[in-house]
C-alpha cells in the first residue's frame, strides 16, 4: 500500500488535486480553473463533462508529481456543495449542464412553496430553509425543463448527484452511485440526524418532485466509496471519504468537539459551529446541517452562509479593473485611515444567513467626491467582517456562541483584513500557517478510513499559525457598525 493519500478538492472556480504523506504534509499540487456561465440574471451554471475531464487531469498531474500510483493509498473528495447534476445512468453524461449552488433561478418556486405554508416543515425536517441555493429545487427545474427529463427519471434512466457524488459515479466507471451524509443533508431531501436518525426522505422527495430512484446511497463521511477505474490513473484505487467543502474544513480545522467553530472565505463565506450529537434547532434563521459523520460517531452543526466573499475580490480586479491582484488589497486598504463612509453590501446573488432573500441585489453607500478607488476595495474587504458579525450575532441568538474564529480559505492571507475581522467581531482569530483546510480534512478522513489516525488524534494536534487579537477602539468599532447596518437596511428596503 502507498503511503500518500491524494484528495480532490473541487471547487467553484478551480479544481485541484492535493497529495499529503502520512503527516499531512503537502507533496503535490495541481490546478485548473473551471468555466462559469452567467445565462440570465441570477443564473450560474458548469458544464459537468469540464468538471470532470480537469478533475481527471490534475488528477493524474498530481500523481505523476508524488512519484507515481504505487505512491497512493487512496482518494479522498471534498466538493462545492449544492452544486446540482442529473446525467444518463447508461452513460455517465449529464442531460443539462451543473447548476452552480449560487444560482437563483428558482427563487420564484421557493417564494410560492413559502407562501403555501411549507417551509417550516421542510425546516423541521431537513435544518433548511426553502430557498434556492439547495439542491432541491434545482433537480425540479432540471426535470421540468429539459425535454423528457421527468418522464426518463421515472423510469430510472438518470441519476441525480452533487458533484462528489457525479465524480464517484465517473471514478468508478459507474459502478457506484454514492454520496456522504455532509453533501446529503444540504438537498432539502434529506431527513436530518446521525446515523439510522437520517436518511433520505419520502415526504421531501414528493414535496420537491424528485423521483426516489433518483437518489444515490447516503454513506459516512470516512467510508468504502467504491473503487476507480484502473485505466482512469494508472491503478485501482479505494476512494476513501467524501465531504462537503465547508464540512471538510471544519474537520480539516479540528472543530471535533461541541462549541468549536471555524469560517472558510472562498467564493462565499461559510462559519460552521460543532453543536454535538443533538440535532440544532435555529430560531435564528441559521442552518442544521451534518457536521461529520464517522463510523463512530459523528456531530451536527449550525451554519451561516454568505454568498459573496471571494467574489467581490474578483469583481474589483476583473470587472472593475480597480486592482491588478487579490495580494494587491492588502496594501490598498491598509494605506487609508478611514473607509470614507463607503459600505458595500455585496449581495451580487442575493443574501444569505440571517436574511435569506434571493431578490435583493447589492448596493454602494456613501459616495461623495472624495471616494476613490482605494476606499471601493476597502469597503469590498470590509463587507467581509461585516457579514461575518451579523451571523456571529445570529448563532449568539440561538445558543450557539463563537468564542475565537478559525479561518481558512484564499481571503485569509490578507493580514489587514484579518485584523479588521478581529477588530469588528470582537474576537481573535487564528490563521493557521498551512491553508488549504478543505483538503486536510478530506485527508484526515481517508487516513481514519485507513485506520493510521483516530479523531482524538486529529482533534489535538499542535497546529502552527498566526493569532490576531482585537484592538479597535470601541467607539470606532462601533460607528463602523453602525454605518453596516445602515447599508443593510438600504439594501434590504
Amino acid at each position: 500500500m502507498g503511503e500518500y493519500i491524494l484528495v480532490i478538492d473541487e471547487g467553484t472556480t478551480s479544481t485541484r488535486a492535493i497529495v499529503f504523506d502520512r503527516a499531512f504534509a503537502q507533496v503535490a499540487l495541481a490546478q485548473q480553473d473551471l468555466t462559469l456561465t452567467y445565462p440570465e440574471d441570477g443564473w450560474v451554471q458548469q458544464d459537468g463533462e469540464e468538471i470532470w475531464e480537469r478533475t481527471l487531469a490534475v488528477c493524474r498531474e498530481a500523481i505523476e508529481a508524488a512519484g507515481g500510483v504505487s505512491m497512493i493509498a487512496g482518494i479522498g473528495i471534498t466538493n462545492q456543495r449544492e452544486t446540482t447534476l442529473v446525467w444518463e445512468r447508461a452513460t455517465g453524461k449529464p442531460i443539462a449542464p451543473a447548476i452552480v449552488w449560487q444560482d437563483r433561478r428558482t427563487a420564484r418556486v421557493c417564494e410560492a412553496m413559502k407562501a403555501e405554508g411549507h417551509e417550516a416543515a421542510v425546516q423541521a425536517e431537513t435544518g433548511l430553509l426553502l430557498d434556492p441555493y439547495f439542491s432541491g429545487t434545482k433537480i425540479g427545474w432540471i426535470l421540468d425543463n429539459v425535454d423528457g427529463a421527468r418522464a426518463r427519471a421515472d423510469a430510472g434512466e438518470l441519476a441525480f448527484g452533487t458533484v462528489e457524488s457525479f465524480l464517484i459515479w465517473k471514478l468508478t466507471g459507474g459502478h457506484v452511485h454514492a454520496t456522504d451524509v455532509t453533501n446529503a443533508s444540504r438537498t432539502l431531501l434529506y431527513g436530518l440526524g446521525l446515523g439510522a436518525n437520517g436518511g433520505w426522505s419520502t415526504a421531501m422527495a414528493d414535496l420537491f418532485k424528485v423521483p426516489m430512484g433518483m437518489l444515490p446511497e447516503v454513506k459516512p463521511n470516512a467510508a468504502d466509496f467504491g473503487m476507480s477505474d484502473e485505466g482512469l490513473l494508472g491503478a485501482a484505487l479505494p476512494i476513501l471519504s467524501a465531504a462537503g467543502d465547508q464540512q471538510s474544513a471544519l474537520v480539516g480545522q479540528g472543530c471535533l468537539a461541541p462549541g468549536m467553530a471555524k469560517i472558510t472565505y472562498g467564493t462565499g463565506a461559510f462559519l460552521v459551529a460543532n453543536t454535538g450529537a443533538e440535532r440544532p434547532d435555529s430560531q435564528h434563521r441559521l442552518l442544521g446541517t451534518v457536521g461529520y459523520e464517522l463510523p463512530g460517531g459523528g456531530a451536527m452543526a449550525l451554519e451561516g452562509s454568505i454568498f459573496n466573499a471571494g467574489t467581490v475580490v474578483k469583481w474589483l480586479r476583473d470587472d472593475l479593473g480597480l486592482i491588478d491582484s487579490a495580494e494587491e488589497t492588502e496594501t490598498v486598504a491598509s494605506g487609508l485611515k478611514t473607509n470614507g463612509g463607503v459600505y458595500i453590501v455585496p449581495a451580487f446573488t442575493g443574501l444569505g444567513a440571517p436574511h435569506w432573500n434571493a431578490d435583493v441585489r447589492g448596493t454602494i453607500s456613501g459616495l461623495t467626491r472624495a471616494t476613490t478607488a482605494a476606499h471601493m476595495v476597502r469597503a469590498g474587504l470590509e463587507s467581509a467582517a461585516y457579514q461575518t458579525l451579523d451571523l456571529l450575532e445570529a448563532f449568539e441568538a440561538d445558543g450557539a456562541g463563537i468564542r475565537e474564529l478559525r479561518v481558512d480559505g484564499g481571503m485569509v492571507a490578507n493580514d489587514w483584513l484579518m485584523q479588521f475581522l478581529a477588530d469588528i467581531c470582537d474576537r481573535p482569530v487564528l490563521r493557521p500557517d498551512y491553508r488549504e483546510m478543505t483538503a486536510l480534512g478530506a485527508a484526515a478522513l481517508a487516513a481514519m478510513q485507513l485506520g493510521w489516525l483516530a479523531p482524538k488524534d486529529w482533534q489535538d494536534r499542535p497546529v502552527q499559525g498566526t493569532r490576531f487579537e482585537p484592538k479597535m477602539a470601541a467607539a470606532e468599532r462601533k460607528t463602523l457598525i453602525k454605518g453596516w447596518n445602515d447599508a443593510m437596511r438600504g439594501t434590504l428596503a
